[in-house]
């Protein structure tokens, strides 16, 4: 349950999908829904949302190295929010709307992995630590 390398799987996720959303939205956009993204507001909204996805990426990728070694924070909470928050989007999405992507289940599986992964973290910090921590 290492924190450090929970923090670089997310921050690799998160940062490879805002470099697509920021490139080609509306092909990520229609692998994770099955449908493509068809006028410009909606890629630019696209293109915003990978902005955000490049923060919270950096955010992990930089707090990886924190000195409260795993301790429960603000960060590691934010994260299980949003991790929580997405299954729920996504599944809602193909519930109510009827998304089908490709790349929905398997988006799903990750974000519940890691909200898993970081309640756990965050219940038992001392083991997010590792085999060192005292």
């Amino acid at each position: 349950m290492k924190t450090k390398i929970l923090l670089t799987a997310i921050a690799i996720a998160e940062l490879a999908t805002a470099i697509g959303l920021l490139l080609a939205p509306s092909t990520v956009v229609e692998l994770l829904l099955g449908h493509p993204l068809e006028t410009a507001v909606p890629v630019v909204v696209a293109r915003v949302a990978g902005t955000a996805l490049i923060t919270i990426g950096l955010i992990c990728w930089l707090e990886r190295e924190s000195s409260r070694g795993g301790s429960p924070s603000a960060v590691l909470i934010g994260l299980l929010t949003y991790n929580a928050a997405i299954p729920a989007l996504l599944i809602h999405s193909y519930v109510v709307d009827g998304t089908h992507g490709i790349g929905l289940w398997p988006v799903v599986v990750l974000h519940l992995a890691f909200a898993l992964w970081l309640a756990a973290c965050i219940r038992f910090p001392f083991a997010a630590r590792g085999p060192t921590a005292r």
